[in-house]
C-alpha cells in the first residue's frame, strides 16, 4: 500500500532516502495539474513554466486525452508488436500524413527515438550509400542535448553526463552549433559521414537559436554529400516554437508546408514529448521509404513501441495541438513575452538576454554560469507562484502550456518582472 503524503518535506524525505539522486529539483511538490497551473501537497497554486521540458504543450490533463487514454485503457493497453492491433495501423496513417513522411517507427522515449534514428542512418549509410560496414560516421553539435544512454553521452561535452561512464561509443564528429562552415569541412574531411544530427533549437544548452537559414543551408550541405539530416524534434517541435516543427522556419501554416520556403525537411524526424501530451511515453522516428526500408523484421524493436494505448493517446494529443490552434497561439504569445522581457533587460542589470521562438524562451542571468544566482531566482519565482528551472548554470528556461492566454501570460510576466527587480 502507497504511504500517504501529507506534507512537501515528508515527500523529499522519502524520494532523498529511497530513490537515486540522478536529479535536483526545486524544492515544490506537486500533486495536481489542469491546463497551465499546478498545485503542491499544501494546495499551493502555480503557473507552469517548464511544461515537463515541453511534454505538457496540451496543458495539463486535457480532457479529450484524458477520455482518449481511459477509454482505450478499459479496451486494450498492449500486445507487444508480436501481434498487429487496431489502433497502431490508423495511428501510423495518421502521424505520416500529419508530418509529411511515409513511414513511422514508433517508439516510447525520446532518446529510444534518438537511437532508432541513429540505427536507421548507419544501415542507410552501409546499405544504400556504400560506406564500408563499422566505418559510417554521424557528425553532432556541440552542447547538444540528445538524452544519456551510453551511446548518446558518448558525443556529449557534458562532463556531467560523461564523466565515469566510459567507455563511449565510437564514429561521431562534434563540430560547433550554427557553424555551416565547420559542417562543410567536416564533411570534406570525412568521406564517410552518413548523416548530421542537430537540434533545430538547443533547448537544454539554454536555448540557443541559430541562424535563420541555418537548418535549411546544413540540408544542402547534407544533400550535396549523399548524407542524411536528422532534426531532433523532441522538445522544439508539435508547436512549441510557434509552427508545427522548428524546421519550419517562420511558417505560418497549421502544419508542415513544403511550399514554404522557410520549411526544410528533414530526411529523418525524431519526435516525443508532447507527442502524448505529457500522459504516458511516446516517440516517433519519421522517414521516407528510401531510408525507413533498410530496416527489416527482428532489426529493431520495442515492447511497448506501438502499443494501443500509446498511439490512441498520441493521436489525439496531435489532434488537440491543431483543432486548438496551438502552433499559432505560441507564435503570437512567444513575442509578447520577448517583448516584455526584452524591457526587463533595459530596467535590470541582472538580466543580459532574451532568446527564443514561439514559446521556448530563455534568459540569461548576469552571472557565472558557475553561481547559484539563477537557482536562487527560481526559488524565488516559486514562492510567487511560478515554477520554472535553471540550464546551463545562469540560464533560466521559460517554456509554458500552449494553452496559455495572453491574460495569463501578462501575469506571469508579471511575476518574472517583480521578482527580478526585488531580487537582492
Amino acid at each position: 500500500m502507497m504511504q500517504e503524503i501529507n506534507s512537501s518535506q515528508q515527500a523529499i524525505d522519502l524520494e532523498d532516502k529511497f530513490g537515486a539522486h540522478n536529479y535536483q529539483p526545486l524544492p515544490v511538490v506537486l500533486s495536481r495539474g489542469e491546463g497551465v497551473y499546478l498545485w503542491d501537497v499544501e494546495g499551493k497554486k502555480y503557473f507552469d513554466f517548464l511544461s515537463a521540458y515541453s511534454a505538457v504543450n496540451q496543458g495539463h490533463c486535457h480532457p479529450r486525452i484524458k477520455d482518449a487514454l481511459i477509454e482505450q485503457a478499459g479496451t486494450l493497453t498492449l500486445t507487444s508488436r508480436a501481434f498487429y492491433n487496431d489502433v497502431l495501423g490508423p495511428y501510423e496513417k495518421y502521424i505520416t500524413e500529419y508530418f509529411g513522411f511515409d513511414k513511422v517507427l514508433p517508439m516510447n522515449t525520446g532518446v529510444e527515438a534518438v537511437e532508432t534514428a541513429i540505427k536507421i542512418a548507419r544501415k542507410w549509410g552501409y546499405e544504400e550509400k556504400g560506406v564500408p560496414e563499422n566505418e559510417g560516421i554521424i557528425i553532432v553539435a556541440e552542447n547538444n542535448f540528445h538524452g544519456r544512454t551510453t551511446t548518446v553521452i558518448s558525443f556529449s561535452d557534458d562532463e556531467n553526463a560523461r564523466r565515469n561512464f566510459g567507455p563511449f561509443t565510437a564514429g561521431f564528429i562534434s563540430i560547433p552549433y550554427n557553424d555551416l562552415n565547420a559542417l562543410q569541412k567536416a564533411f570534406e574531411k570525412n568521406p564517410h559521414v552518413v548523416a548530421f544530427l542537430v537540434e533545430p533549437i538547443q533547448g537544454e544548452a539554454g536555448v540557443i537559436t541559430p541562424d535563420e537559414d541555418y537548418i535549411r543551408k546544413a540540408s544542402l550541405i547534407c544533400k550535396t554529400h549523399n548524407a542524411l539530416l536528422l532534426a531532433d524534434e523532441i522538445q522544439t517541435g508539435i508547436a512549441r516554437t510557434g509552427s508545427l516543427l522548428a524546421v519550419c522556419g517562420n511558417c505560418n501554416c497549421e502544419g508542415h508546408c513544403e511550399k514554404q520556403d522557410t520549411y526544410t525537411r528533414p530526411d529523418i524526424l525524431i519526435l516525443g514529448k508532447a507527442l502524448s501530451g505529457g500522459f504516458l511515453p511516446v516517440s516517433a522516428v519519421l522517414a521516407d521509404d528510401a531510408v525507413m526500408n533498410v530496416i527489416q523484421p527482428g532489426q529493431h524493436g520495442s515492447t511497448y513501441g506501438g502499443n494501443p494505448l500509446g498511439v490512441k493517446v498520441a493521436m489525439t494529443a496531435l489532434e488537440v495541438v491543431r483543432d486548438e490552434k496551438m502552433a499559432q497561439n505560441a507564435r503570437k504569445l512567444g513575442k509578447i513575452f520577448r517583448e516584455r522581457m526584452q524591457l526587463l533587460v533595459e530596467r535590470s542589470p541582472l538580466v543580459s538576454t532574451v532568446r527564443g521562438k514561439g514559446l521556448l524562451n530563455a534568459i540569461v542571468i548576469n552571472d557565472r554560469p558557475d553561481s547559484a544566482t539563477a537557482w536562487e531566482i527560481c526559488i524565488s519565482l516559486k514562492e510567487n507562484g511560478l515554477l520554472a528551472k535553471p540550464t546551463h548554470g545562469n540560464i533560466i528556461r521559460f517554456a509554458p502550456p500552449l494553452v496559455m492566454t495572453e491574460e495569463e501570460l501578462h501575469s506571469c510576466c508579471d511575476i518574472i518582472e517583480k521578482t527580478i527587480l526585488n531580487f537582492k
